[in-house]
């Protein structure tokens, strides 16, 4: 009898638990305090910019990066002839 009432005290400690745990979540879904992501009118000029810029940086990182693929290869080309 005693260990019984001990497993139901156990299962009711848990369920409490973790309802506990999970009530500031369920409340925030119910009532959000923030009404979300808003856009703002005024920084979306600068925002085009700065992807502009960043779009450029990448593509000067793309012809570097091919001249030294380049470069690379043609070592890795020469590798089977010092062999021989």
């Amino acid at each position: 009898m005693a260990l019984e009432e001990f497993q139901k005290l156990v299962v009711i400690a848990f369920g409490a638990f973790f309802f506990i745990m999970l009530l500031p979540a369920l409340l925030e879904l119910k009532k959000p305090g923030d009404a979300g992501p808003r856009r703002i009118e005024d920084c979306s000029v600068l925002l085009e910019e700065q992807l502009r810029i960043a779009s450029l940086e990448r593509t000067e990182d793309m012809k570097f990066d091919q001249a030294l693929v380049s470069k690379v290869s043609q070592i890795i080309a020469a590798l089977p002839n010092l062999e021989t």
